[in-house]
């Protein structure tokens, strides 16, 4: 962001304008869709996981040339911020459905705490279910916040999402501890 301002000033016994530019980095945490999409201005000052090179550089090899050239301030995710936000994701119930880069970005937007970048909607129901600051990249974002739990196929039991749950894209989270039947991630109605 650019700022400028303008002011008058006696210079010589006559009145001059002067105007003084400044460049205003927002420190925030962004997601992979930020590196992918946005313009290399808007990046600039960004907070990002180690982690996230490799899947830019998998996801898009040519745009991590440009992404890597840029200001943006590389960080490894300490394993206490980690552990917060595996808490943090499994309490919302999103824990489940985010993967290690998810994890790593999340962990530094909470341990940072900054707004995080992103259009993964349950990065984003996971912040906003303890009232942090999040912005879309290139989405409308999510509308509401929902809290998921664990519900089983067989008995129908429900209990809320351990730390310690498989983590996919979707299928059954674990088994159950009453019957056995698998488990499945449902809102919490």
């Amino acid at each position: 962001t650019v700022v400028w301002t303008s002011s008058l000033e006696c210079a010589h016994n006559r009145w001059v304008e002067g105007v003084h530019y400044s460049t205003v980095v927002m420190m925030r945490v962004l997601d992979t869709a930020a590196l992918l999409h946005w313009p290399a201005d808007k990046l600039a000052g960004g907070i990002c996981a180690e982690s996230q090179r490799q899947e830019i550089e998998r996801v898009s090899p040519q745009r991590s040339m440009l992404v890597f050239a840029l200001d943006i301030d590389w960080r490894q995710v300490p394993s206490d911020w980690l552990k917060n936000a595996r808490e943090i994701a499994a309490k919302s119930g999103d824990l489940p459905r985010l993967s290690d880069v998810d994890l790593d970005i999340l962990a530094l937007a909470l341990g940072l705490d900054l707004p995080l970048i992103t259009d993964d909607y349950r990065l984003q129901n996971t912040m906003k279910n303890v009232g942090k600051n999040i912005s879309s990249v290139d989405t409308k974002g999510a509308k509401q916040v929902w809290k998921w739990e664990l519900r089983c196929t067989g008995c129908r039991s429900r209990t809320e999402v351990p730390t310690y749950v498989d983590r996919s894209i979707k299928g059954p989270v674990m088994d159950c501890d009453s019957c056995g039947s698998p488990m499945m991630l449902k809102r919490v109605k």
